[in-house]
Parts: structure tokens; sequence; C-alpha cells
């Protein structure tokens, strides 16, 4: 017999709710010294924070911000995108991607992804290179790499600037290092369902070069230099990360390597149970390269009755995404029609992702486990 919404508890794709109760006492009392201090806006905790994420990630310097599209935004600006250049970005990931590098101007050029990693194929982007192409975008999505040395080489060859999507892909790893450092800037986003999650919109910027630290710092903080107020030497933006912000963080911080183990142990139990199945696993660890499972996301062309199946058993999915940027309405002027990127179109009507987080109690994964299990077996 089934098991319907209304006799048991829904299991959430994710659960903020659940992981805030976890830290609510650290939280509190960061949140409290920041309040005591009335210093809200960058501020001790910021410094502190960009110094322990620029490590975390192994880059040298950070830049706090208040969201990951701003991230992107500030990083693409930096590098000097504009108005005329094109950027190549991939066809399939979130809008926000190919929106910072339209925000300044410049034009994304859609290039398809490699079937199973999900990822910038490297083929792809090479193919897509004119002589206006200014940079390459890769997205290291659902929290596995993209494949960085032959993009890394790809830009060396071509003279052009490489900012790396980190947005999802906190504690993801390429060939043993954390993504984020491999190019010119790694943008990330903190927002609350992210692994590395704040009480609201936030985002980050690392680098290893100094002169791009300045660069940042200035466009974050309406034109002007540390220390240098009211000295604005470029358009700027106020796109400053909040010291109560940066305080959750820093609390979060010191839980994600317990959180990410946690991920890990879940994902596994979900590859053992489903191995065999007519269904597409996300990538393996290999070579190095380790997932970080922000999303555990599957690929069926059965996608739709099987997220039908589990919703009537309680278990909740999403689509992450159910159409690819090149085919999406608000950049129909770019004159991409359906099979100019098939592997995007394919995940986008066959990708699901399912519920995968720290606080998932065993019970509740035999539910995901045997609800998959159930449907392929026709359940």
């Amino acid at each position: 017999m089934k098991t319907t919404g209304r006799s048991a508890k829904r299991i959430p794709l994710f659960d903020v709710r659940a992981q805030a109760k976890t830290v609510r006492r650290d939280v509190l009392k960061a949140a409290t010294r920041v309040l005591d201090s009335g210093h809200f806006i960058l501020g001790p905790e910021v410094t502190a924070f960009e110094t322990e994420f620029a490590k975390a990630t192994g880059a040298a310097h950070c830049v706090g911000l208040s969201s990951g599209t701003q991230a992107l935004e500030v990083a693409l600006e930096a590098a000097g995108i504009g108005p005329g250049d094109e950027v190549i970005v991939p066809s399939f990931t979130f809008i926000a991607t190919a929106f910072a590098v339209s925000y300044l101007g410049a034009t994304p050029v859609f290039a398809d992804v490699d079937p199973d990693s999900l990822t910038l194929d490297p083929r792809q982007a090479a193919a897509k290179c004119t002589s206006r192409t200014k940079a390459i975008l890769p997205v290291h999505l659902f929290g596995w790499p993209a494949e960085m040395d032959s993009l890394v080489s790809l830009a060396r060859e071509k003279g052009l600037r490489l900012v790396e999507d980190s947005a999802q892909a906190f504690g993801t790893r390429y060939h043993g290092r954390p993504v984020g450092a491999f190019g010119d800037f790694g943008c990330f986003s903190f927002h609350p369902t992210k692994n590395l999650g704040a009480a609201g919109d936030a985002g980050a910027v690392v680098m290893n070069d100094p002169a791009l630290l300045e660069a940042c710092h200035i466009l974050r903080n309406i034109g002007q230099r540390n220390g240098r107020k009211y000295q604005h030497v470029r358009l700027g933006y106020n796109y400053r990360l909040d010291e109560i912000q940066a305080a959750v963080l820093r609390v979060k911080l010191r839980k994600a390597r317990v959180w990410d183990s946690k991920r890990r142990r879940i994902a596994a139990a979900y590859r053992k149970a489903w191995s065999g199945l007519p269904l597409r696993l996300p990538p393996a660890d290999a070579n190095g390269n380790t997932h970080s499972y922000h999303l555990f996301v599957v690929q069926t062309p059965r996608r739709d009755e099987l997220a039908k199946y589990l919703a009537e058993r309680g278990v909740d999915s999403g689509v992450y995404y159910p159409i690819p940027l090149h085919l999406q309405p608000a950049y129909s002027a770019l004159g991409y029609k359906p099979g100019d990127c098939p592997n995007s179109e394919r995940a986008s009507a066959e990708v699901l992702a399912l519920p995968l987080h720290p606080e998932l109690k065993d019970a509740e994964i035999r539910r995901v486990i045997d609800g998959v299990r159930g449907f392929f077996a026709g359940g």
C-alpha cells in the first residue's frame, strides 16, 4: 500500500528549518555579538569571514557580497567585461549565470554541456569562441566540478578570463583541490538552501590576484577604495555583505565538514540502492574529483511520472532546470532554436533532484530509496 502525504510527514527537498535548529544557539550568540557591537556594515565579522572562507577554498583573497548573482556580476566587471563582449556560458544552468553577463551589456554565448557531468563541454566552448569572446564562465553544477584542466588551457590559449560559477559547489574538489581558485575568480552563493547557507541572501568572490581583489572591493562599495570614504574612483554598487550574515556564515562554516560527511553518506546509500536501475545517477567521485551534493540529481525519460509517484508517497522532488538557457524567452532575441544544444535540452527533459540534506533521518532516507525502487518495479 502506498503512503500518501496525508498519512506521513512529507520529506522536503531542503529543510532549512531543521538545519537552523542545529545551530540556533551559536547563531543567536553570533547575532547578539553583532548587535551589541553596533557595527553592521563591513566590520570585523566580514573581515574574519573573508579570511576563513578564502582559506577554505584555497584562494588568496575573498570579498563578501550580498548575493551569488552579484558575485558573478562583480567578478565579470572586474575582469573588464562590458558592452560588445561575448562570454561563453553553459546552456544548462540557473539563469543568473547568464543574467550576470547581460547586466554588463555583454552577450552570453550558450554552449552545450557534457551529457554525463552536465557541466560545460570544453570542446563546445572552444567551438563558440570568436574575436569578441572575452571570458569563459563554467558552472560547477549541482556540486560536481567542471572539466577545469581543459578550460584553463582553453582560456590561456585564447587569452580569455576564466570565471568559475561555484554557487552550488562549496566543498566540491577538482583533482583534490577546492573549486573556485582555478580561474581568475570563483563566485559563491550563500542562499539558505546552499551547502553553506546564510540567513538570507549572501555571496562571495575569491581570487588570487591582488589587483582583482582591489577592483572587487571598489565595485562592491559604491566605487570607493577601502579606507577612502567619499572618494569614488569609478562607478560601483552597494553589494556589501552584512555583518550579521557574515557572523552566521562563520558559525556554519565550522559545521561544513560534518554536514558534507552526512551528505556523502546519504549519497552513497542512494547509489548502492539504485545501482542497476534504468536511471542515470550523478557522477561518482574519481581522480580527486569530489561531489559536494548540493543536489542529488538523477536523469530519466520518465522524470514526470517518477516525480508524481514520489509526491503521492510524500517525497518531494524538484526539476533543475526545465528550460535550457538558449531556449528561455528572455534570450529569444539571440536566435537560438531547438536542437542547438541537444545535451542541455535532453537534460532539461530528464533531470530530477531528490531529497538529500544533512538533516534527513534514516527512516526518511529509506522512504526515498523505496519510493524510487518501487516506481521502477512497477509499484
